[in-house]
């Protein structure tokens, strides 16, 4: 197999909100199916990330403030979990502050050569935002 696209679909309560919470994320929505909508798509550049209301996976916020830690849980959260690979781990940090963003860890490097940060979804999913240390 030689895949060329990846889509990971999230199940969110509300296609909507969703689509509202990652335009604060700097994301766009792309495209969206039904009536009224239930299925559609957010876009950053070449990726993309499909949004299913109700169906197609599992959801599910903690109750944890932190998504990693001593004082967090990396198994808490019933969401789907990605990586998504930026320039600048600090500046989408500020962003997410500016927009009211839940950052459940903030910018810190880490031990496997990366400056990473969390985000959560309401719907409990959780992106781990990312760049490489030795990246310039």
């Amino acid at each position: 197999m030689h895949a060329h696209a990846l889509n990971p679909i999230l199940n969110v309560s509300n296609i909507q909100e969703s689509f509202a919470w990652f335009e604060k994320l700097g994301w766009s929505k792309a495209w969206d199916w039904g009536e009224p909508p239930r299925f559609g798509a957010v876009c950053s550049g070449a990726c993309e990330i499909f949004l299913c209301e109700n169906g197609q996976g599992g959801r599910g916020k903690s109750d944890f403030a932190h998504t990693f830690g001593p004082d967090g849980s990396d198994s808490a959260d019933k969401g789907v979990w990605m990586s998504i690979w930026v320039e600048d781990v600090d500046e989408v940090h500020r962003r997410c502050v500016e927009q009211g963003i839940e950052v459940t860890w903030p910018p810190s490097d880490q031990p496997w050569g990366v400056r990473e940060m969390h985000v959560r979804h309401p719907d409990g999913h959780v992106f781990r935002i990312s760049r490489g240390l030795d990246e310039h």
